[in-house]
């Protein structure tokens, strides 16, 4: 059973705030007119909720509303992102959503193609996926022996220059609505996923630079607005396991 942190979180506030509220406008009057002296546990209890409810409200705030740290689990988005990154996702960037109950209050913006976005699964949305946007609502996608069309135009690929990660493992330069990334391609032939898809309203096609080994939108299906999370902006730690950080990769910003 996965722990839903924000839940956790939201729910420390609002009991350590309510403590809080009650003391300043209730308790704290009725102790001063009778004399008495409050209970030991309740003079714990106000004090811990008047320390620690400014600091999780701040908490509570940052992680919902600004930025959030996730872990990259696998290697689905390789070399852009690799195992034991950790990464800062921008909340705000798809609009603004009440913590827990992930209701939209306020309009930001939507993806564009080419963004690398944490959302969550629709088929179980305890767990966040990481991918790239290749196709917006309406669009036409279709991805066949490693080419990908949107709309019936080709995205363009290019071998890259530098070393690939693995040397069985080739590297190109794709570039999608004029931003490119490095994307690897294991093999060749039609693989399983290859197919034509349509873009539902409020949907989105998301796709692993690592495009043989990710379980994205041709296995998963669109990815409704509803689910995402935000955008992923910035590396800021490597750490996979217990190996010292990589130093190289932090702060590297996610193209």
């Amino acid at each position: 059973m996965e722990l839903n942190l924000a839940l956790i979180l939201t729910s420390l506030t609002a009991v350590s705030g309510a403590v809080v509220a009650f003391n300043h406008f209730y308790y704290r009057e009725q102790i001063e007119k009778s004399g008495e002296e409050a209970s030991a546990g309740m003079a714990i209890l106000i004090e811990y909720s008047r320390s620690f409810f400014p600091v999780l409200l701040f908490v509570l705030i940052i992680r919902s509303f600004i930025f959030e740290p996730f872990r990259i689990p696998s290697g689905s988005m390789m070399p852009t992102l690799v195992q034991g990154d950790y990464i800062f996702v921008k909340k705000f960037q798809y609009g603004l959503r009440l913590p827990v109950l992930e209701t939209k209050i306020i309009e930001t913006g939507e993806p564009k193609r080419g963004d690398v976005v944490v959302f969550r699964l629709p088929s179980d949305t305890s767990i966040n996926y990481i991918k790239r946007v290749v196709g917006l609502p309406g669009d036409q996608i279709e991805y066949r022996r490693h080419r990908l069309f949107v709309n019936g135009e080709l995205v363009v690929t290019a071998r890259d220059d530098e070393q690939p990660l693995d040397g069985n493992v080739p590297r190109f330069v794709e570039t999608l609505d004029e931003r490119e990334h490095v994307i690897l391609l294991e093999k060749t032939g039609n693989r399983p996923g290859d197919g034509g898809y349509t873009v539902p309203d409020g949907h989105y096609f998301m796709m692993g630079d690592n495009r043989d080994r990710s379980k994205d939108s041709r296995f998963i299906g669109p990815v409704p607005e509803s689910h995402l999370v935000g955008e992923a902006v910035r590396i800021w730690m490597h750490m996979d396991g217990l190996e010292w950080p990589d130093w190289d990769r932090i702060g590297t910003k996610i193209q």
